[in-house]
């Protein structure tokens, strides 16, 4: 069975603050509004630099992001990602246009 390697983080500080962000953008009471932003923007949810980009996850979370290192920045991808999956079905299939394509 897979099992996905465990890479130190570089900068736990930073790292944590963009963490922060993902955790208060999927939380139970926050992840429609949020899934709302990203399809105003037009944005796909899994492009998560455009997404960032645009602010959705706030201003100190990209630059926080902006700060990490390679393997950092790819754990936080992973993790936000992983999030976006987890999305419940219900609220995925509300925002389908923003999961279809992929």
């Amino acid at each position: 069975m897979f099992e996905q390697a465990m890479i130190a983080v570089q900068d736990q500080a930073t790292f944590s603050v963009v963490r922060q962000a993902l955790d208060e953008a999927f939380a139970p009471a926050r992840v429609e509004r949020f899934l709302r932003e990203v399809a105003g923007a037009k944005l796909r949810v899994r492009q998560f630099e455009a997404v960032l980009a645009h602010g959705f996850l706030g201003a100190p979370a990209q630059t926080a992001y902006g700060k990490l290192g390679d393997a950092d920045r790819g754990q936080i991808r992973e993790q936000y990602l992983r999030r976006v999956e987890q999305v419940a079905p219900e609220v995925r299939q509300k925002f389908f246009r923003l999961y279809a394509g992929y």
